[in-house]
């Protein structure tokens, strides 16, 4: 079951993790880049081996948290960026997770969890997020041919997951994906109502 710690650490002790991309994703590096606050809190659930986490920490956001319930992917993470604040990792289920955030960064976790649980995923995020918080990422706009994880879905299915709890600052296809994710992509800016 994919909301068990123990499936995603299966993942990583066989080393089957397709969505690792090796460094911090193109168009979230270049939302990062335009970010002027670095003193935002930032959260990144389901962070994995924590490309995103590292660029935004060695970017000068110094308070940000990387979060996965996967001890694997927590020991990979400090093992590549030993100098990463450890109180800032955090080994915890993100739906059973407290903070107070003005962005949490989504990259790939929305995609690994069973499509039966993202209305709750908007609502945890809404319920994390600060007066004006956003969310910001991607998000797969195609079905994938198995069960899953990853899971796919369309634009018109996560504005209906979305639009209770945000406004749509930006919804699109990414410009900018890496080549083996163009046009299956979407960039998204979600901010808190």
């Amino acid at each position: 079951m994919v909301e068990k710690a123990e499936y995603w650490s299966k993942q990583y002790l066989n080393q089957k993790h397709g969505w690792d991309i090796r460094s911090v994703s193109t168009p979230l590096k270049a939302y990062f880049d335009q970010l002027t606050d670095k003193s935002i809190d930032i959260l990144v659930p389901g962070a994995g081996f924590g490309w995103e986490v590292a660029y935004l920490f060695q970017s000068g956001f110094k308070n940000v948290k990387m979060l996965d319930f996967a001890p694997e992917a927590v020991e990979i993470f400090k093992r590549n960026f030993p100098d990463f604040p450890i109180s800032q990792i955090l080994i915890q289920d993100f739906f059973q997770h407290s903070g107070n955030y003005d962005l949490i960064v989504e990259q790939t976790f929305f995609s690994g969890i069973s499509p039966a649980m993202r209305k709750e995923y908007a609502s945890k995020c809404y319920s994390l997020l600060k007066e004006n918080g956003k969310i910001a990422g991607l998000l797969f706009n195609h079905e994938f041919q198995s069960n899953g994880p990853p899971f796919g879905g369309t634009l018109e299915e996560y504005e209906k997951i979305f639009a209770e709890n945000f406004i749509f600052k930006k919804f699109e296809t990414s410009y900018n994906s890496i080549k083996p994710r163009a046009e299956r992509e979407l960039f998204f800016i979600f901010q808190k109502k």
